[in-house]
């Protein structure tokens, strides 16, 4: 077979990403002159590939100090000519880009595998041949279709209100009615801080709770994916053979991604930083590392100062001036805002029904706990509003914060649980995979290293940039940010 990603148009266009820098302080790491070789070595020791993206560099690190261009994640397993590494690109940090899927659109004219029918478009029936308008949703949110069946029983009755594509809900002739949810592909790297795989947790087969078994059951999740991915978004007549899951899962297991320079702050380990990949696989993490409801193994105490990557950054002085200060300065200022600005946090299933209390003070780092990692160290779904539906929302928050995004033209489902108001969605979460109704709308929080590569966000694309996500925020959990502490957090994020 050959070991190459998705042939020579393929090869050039991440031959490209990879050799593409900003200039900086320092000279930039090159990849050996052989790129897209078999297996590709990081030159000057430090196993870093970079990649341009929107606002700078985006780098993985390989702890085995090579990216095998011939492992089964980069293979066609299936039938349709997709591979792992179709939706999970080297220059979008193991993401997907909406930029990236529309210059592939425009390139093939829609053929690249990408596009297959089956989630690739926005109903199976539109087919690749069927232009770019069967293909919205990919195109211009990044979205690949999930379909999932309407587990039974179920403790709700689930309807369709709004159906744009013509397949919101279908039956299935052997699963039965089987619902259309349209998500972002999650990066295939920093996976060894999950607690979850995937945004509702369906391929958490084996729970990522518990320090001890936490490796292990990673592995277990990770191959299961694995082969549930292969017979689904490849269309694989066979499951892949436990040689070719095991060597995807071990490419996996030893990447780590974030951003590594910026256009105006530069290099993001200068004086004294520690932003970037390779501070970032030192990163010490456990299952509770820093829960902030208790759930630490250790009994150590929930410390909101989740992230200290740009802390130096904070007290640079006017000896320290250079080109990049203002930028980093503003830098540090957003971290700080993620660590301590109050936030009131109202109306979130998963936390304040599960804790009894209408009202919760807190920051940003009380659901995003794990340092310097961004997700949350326990496995702890919750609905903050993104699947809400403008039209019908009664929170005022909420209904602000809608406001502030890009929705897409979804689906909406309405649900009917006994004793409660129906709610309506664009995507019900993991209530699709357990049946109960405490989880409507609930998701997992991602990761939040190498966001700049991989716009737009939010697990439904709904946030085309980083200023719409933290606007969302912002009204969401009546922050009262100032247009300066926005910028601050906006240039913090995409610095990660």
């Amino acid at each position: 077979m050959s070991r190459t990603i998705l042939g020579s148009r393929r090869q050039a266009l991440l031959a490209a990403a990879v050799l593409a820098f900003v200039g900086c302080e320092r000279s930039p790491v090159q990849p050996s002159a052989t790129g897209l070789s078999a297996s590709a070595t990081a030159a000057s020791g430090d196993n870093l590939f970079p990649a341009a993206d929107p606002t700078g560099t985006v780098a993985t690190y390989s702890t085995t100090g090579s990216l095998d261009l011939g492992n089964p994640f980069f293979q066609s397993l299936g039938t349709n000519g997709r591979s792992c590494g179709s939706c999970h690109l080297i220059e979008n940090g193991l993401g997907l880009s909406a930029a990236n899927v529309q210059a592939r659109f425009a390139s093939s004219a829609g053929t690249d595998p990408l596009f297959a029918a089956i989630d690739g478009a926005n109903c199976p029936a539109a087919g690749s041949a069927s232009g770019a308008d069967a293909h919205s949703l990919l195109i211009n949110n990044g979205l690949i279709r999930v379909g999932l069946t309407v587990p039974n029983p179920a403790e709700f009755a689930l309807a369709v209100v709004h159906d744009p594509y013509h397949c919101a809900l279908v039956v299935d002739p052997v699963n039965g009615p089987t619902a259309s949810m349209y998500r972002r592909p999650l990066p295939a790297t920093n996976l060894s801080f999950l607690t979850t795989v995937m945004f509702d947790g369906r391929e958490t087969v084996a729970k990522l709770d518990n320090p001890t078994t936490h490796a292990v059951n990673l592995r277990a999740d990770l191959s299961h994916q694995a082969i549930d991915a292969t017979l689904g978004h490849a269309q694989a007549a066979t499951a892949p053979t436990t040689a070719q899951v095991s060597a995807i899962v071990d490419f996996e297991l030893v990447l780590f991604t974030a951003q590594r320079s910026d256009q105006s702050a530069g290099i993001l380990e200068a004086q004294g930083a520690n932003g970037g990949a390779l501070e970032l696989a030192s990163q010490s993490f456990f299952p509770g590392i820093n829960d902030p409801l208790g759930g630490n193994p250790t009994g150590a105490a929930f410390d909101p100062a989740a992230f200290t990557i740009y802390r130096p950054w904070l007290s640079l002085s006017s000896s320290d001036k250079t080109q990049y200060t203002a930028a980093r300065q503003a830098v540090a200022r957003g971290e700080e805002i993620f660590d301590t600005h109050p936030l009131s946090i109202t109306n979130v299933r998963g936390l304040n029904d599960a804790l009894s209390t209408p009202l919760i003070n807190g920051t940003c780092t009380t659901c995003h706990d794990a340092p310097n990692v961004g997700n949350h160290s326990l496995p702890v779904p919750l609905d903050i509003g993104t699947s809400h539906v403008f039209q019908y929302e009664q929170d005022p928050n909420i209904r602000a914060a809608l406001a502030q995004l890009s929705m897409p033209d979804l689906p909406v489902y309405q649900i009917s649980c006994a004793g409660s108001p129906d709610v309506f969605t664009s995507d019900p979460g993991r209530a699709l995979i357990t049946g109960k109704c405490a989880d409507v709308n609930r998701i997992k929080g991602p990761i939040l290293r190498g966001l700049a590569a991989r716009a737009p966000y939010f697990h439904n694309g709904a946030a085309a940039t980083l200023q719409e996500a933290v606007s969302f925020y912002n009204l969401r959990f009546q922050m009262g940010l100032t247009a300066q502490e926005q910028a601050d957090l906006v240039a913090f994020l995409k610095s990660l």
